[in-house]
């Protein structure tokens, strides 16, 4: 059964989800994130700036595109279908339903902000 577990009252949920992100890398955790298609690459793009000393390494994985072999150890995934990752450790919903597919995942990770939308989002998908 999935652990599911939701981090409330997140102020700025690009740079909660960097700072998360860091912290599984260095544990050797292995993280897909699914959301929409512009948070997806919001978050990417806050990736590659968010410390200008340590890369957190991910890649971003586009609907329909398969997993290539070489990318396949990296240990964070971007993804529009949580099902597409090529492991199935944490997910982490930025979105604002619950993702299919999220019950093969071990762990599910919700990050909601502070407005009013998200929390009650959040609450239907509780």
């Amino acid at each position: 059964m999935t652990e599911i577990s939701f981090h409330f009252n997140v102020p700025d949920r690009t740079a909660y989800a960097c700072r998360l992100l860091r912290k599984a890398s260095r544990s050797g955790a292995r993280v897909a994130v699914t959301a929409g298609t512009e948070v997806l690459a919001e978050l990417d793009r806050a990736l590659w700036a968010f410390d200008p000393v340590e890369f957190v390494p991910h890649v971003r994985l586009a609907s329909g595109q398969a997993p290539s072999e070489r990318l396949a150890p990296t240990p964070i995934w971007l993804v529009d279908d949580a099902s597409g990752a090529p492991h199935h450790e944490v997910l982490v919903n930025l979105g604002e339903a619950s993702p299919a597919g999220f019950e093969s995942y071990a762990r599910l990770i919700e990050i909601v902000s502070t407005a009013d939308a998200d929390r009650a989002a959040a609450r239907q998908r509780w």
